[in-house]
């Protein structure tokens, strides 16, 4: 199982969002680039990186930092927030990342997942975040009447290599993630299903594991990491991959 622990940059800071409010966010004092360099001095291989900055304007605002950490630590990055365009998936792909998260762009238009998918085989993620069983989009802002399981048998062919399934009401509380929820989704999926949301102990990681679902490709790990509750050492004894 791969650990993923994750780094989420706004004003070219790392920084922690509560179900993902702009307005409830915490700054931490160590950059993006240090803190990629911790994880990789710990051992781990993946990371998990949102750009919230390209949340908010859909452009590749911290292409830079997404550069400088691929070139310094050679981890395997998973990238999002705010890709609406071959050319953003492009450059991100270019500048190392080994696979680029859709979001809204995708959900609100199929076709573009469909074309991402066909012209970046193998690299597309597909970040489905759901609360009470239906689909939010626009940073969370805009809850679709669009049920999470329905929407994944409509893509379920278009050849996404990864999904990665958070339930929003999880996210940033430290609650323990969806495992039920997370566990239909991969019984469904064609690909491989990153959990993600809520993570809150050492015993997060466990469960998963005892899980033993080979659908379940991995974990991530956020807030936990940050606040102290899961120290790298005791993570990092979890690395499988």
């Amino acid at each position: 199982m791969k650990i993923f622990p994750a780094i989420d940059i706004k004003d070219k800071k790392c920084v922690r969002l509560i179900k993902g409010d702009f307005g409830n966010k915490t700054e931490y004092e160590i950059s993006p680039i240090d803190q990629a360099g911790k994880y990789k001095d710990h051992g781990f291989k993946n990371l998990h990186i949102v750009d919230l900055d390209g949340a908010l304007t859909g452009k590749t605002v911290n292409l830079d930092i997404i550069q400088e950490i691929v070139s310094k630590y050679d981890l395997k990055i998973e990238i999002g927030g705010g890709v609406r365009s071959f050319e953003s998936i492009k450059k991100y792909i270019d500048s190392g990342a080994e696979k680029v998260i859709l979001g809204s762009g995708a959900i609100k238009n199929k076709e573009f997942l469909k074309q991402s998918c066909e012209n970046f085989k193998g690299q597309i993620a597909l970040g489905l975040d759901a609360k009470g069983g239906n689909l939010s989009v626009s940073g969370w802002k805009e809850n679709l009447n669009i049920k999470t399981m329905d929407f994944l048998k409509e893509v379920n062919n278009y050849g996404v290599s990864r999904i990665i399934y958070t339930d929003i009401n999880k996210d940033g509380m430290k609650t323990s993630p969806n495992f039920d929820e997370t566990v239909k989704i991969a019984e469904l999926s064609s690909c491989p299903v990153v959990i993600s949301g809520g993570v809150s102990s050492i015993s997060d990681i466990k469960k998963v594991k005892k899980l033993n679902n080979k659908k379940i490709e991995g974990i991530i790990v956020g807030k936990a990491i940050y606040d102290g509750d899961i120290q790298l050492e005791e993570l990092a004894k979890e690395i499988d991959a």
